[in-house]
């Protein structure tokens, strides 16, 4: 009988710490490596409000103009145009850090050990298989889970304090560079990175296919999100001429016909046509004969947010039960 039949029982909570601090001394350059990022991060945040602060001696208006306020042009200072467009980016850098995430667990943490042989060493040490990746996938949870918190944190008090300004721009809380990194969604892309990585690297067992494997599925359901992510919560209908706007995520208008059939403003802007001279026109052409606009309004991005980290959750959730189920499968 082999050794790694021999063992004896050990208890879970006792059983991970062998591992965990087998993880933190192979791994400490690169626990380095994701501290230095966490806080440039930060710095950067903190960096920029403190210049857009410093520059505003400049702005002769309320909302942040250093021309003549009330005239027809707007130009802000060069610290308000830089810090808006690095934040308008901050969801974008927070689904690259996941993927980032994900493609490290893939490939260093689990699938080099796999592919190289050196798991049988832990495993015929009192480390049951199941032990050995519950170590891998708790300990950067709960680093990761930090981290991502503080970053969200950190990004949310200098995008809000931005985003106060009436002129900003590319700032909404519905734009795609903005949206994943607010709210808890960001932590929900890394931990779903974490486990689908785990999950191809026990299936393929290869370093660079499961890092790339890794990458493909996160890119597709990133994707997927950033395409689809206003059909996550119901739309509020606008009946009239004058819709809210502000600060609500415009997501599709036109006209509706007396039967109550929609009409909808992009039909009349069909690729290779003309574009008609009066839009209203083509639509009261076609019946219509009451405008309406269907959106989401600014109270929606909770709900949004709530949906989106529940899915990633799940998906999060269903990738590690698979990735035990394969190992379980292939080494008991």
């Amino acid at each position: 009988m082999s050794a790694i039949g021999l063992r004896a029982p050990v208890a879970p909570a006792a059983g991970l710490r062998g591992p965990i601090r087998v993880l933190l001394r192979q791994h400490r350059r690169s626990l380095w490596a994701a501290g230095a990022l966490l806080v440039l991060g930060i710095a950067i945040v903190v960096g920029l409000r403190i210049w857009v602060a410093v520059a505003s001696s400049d702005e002769l208006c309320a909302d942040g103009d250093i021309t003549r306020c009330g005239d027809d042009t707007y130009q802000p200072t060069y610290a308000r145009a830089a810090a808006e467009a690095y934040l308008s980016e901050g969801g974008t850098v927070v689904l690259l850090l996941a993927a980032l995430i994900g493609v490290f667990v893939a490939g260093p943490l689990i699938a080099r050990e796999l592919e190289n042989g050196t798991f049988r060493l832990a495993w015929a040490q009192s480390v049951s298989p199941a032990q050995w990746l519950a170590a891998r996938l708790a300990l950067p949870a709960a680093l990761v889970t930090a981290g991502m918190t503080i970053l969200v944190l950190v990004y949310r008090w200098g995008w809000s304090g931005m985003r106060s300004n009436p002129s900003a721009s590319e700032l909404g809380w519905y734009e795609s560079g903005v949206q994943p990194a607010p709210g808890p969604t960001a932590v929900a892309y890394a931990l779903l990175a974490l486990a689908v990585g785990a999950l191809c690297a026990v299936a393929v067992r290869r370093t660079v296919l499961s890092m790339s494997l890794t990458a493909l599925v996160l890119g597709t359901v990133m994707l997927g999100f950033g395409e689809r992510r206003y059909e996550l919560w119901p739309t509020t209908r606008f009946l009239g001429d004058n819709w809210p706007g502000g600060d609500a995520w415009h997501i599709e208008s036109g006209m509706l016909t007396a039967s109550g059939k929609e009409i909808y403003w992009k039909d009349c802007f069909r690729a290779g046509t003309t574009i008609p001279e009066d839009p209203t026109s083509c639509l009261r052409d076609q019946g219509g004969i009451t405008y309406f606009a269907d959106y989401h309004p600014a109270s929606h991005f909770w709900p949004i947010q709530l949906v989106e980290t529940g899915i990633l959750l799940a998906l999060a959730a269903l990738a590690v039960a698979l990735a035990f189920r394969v190992l379980r499968r292939r080494h008991g």
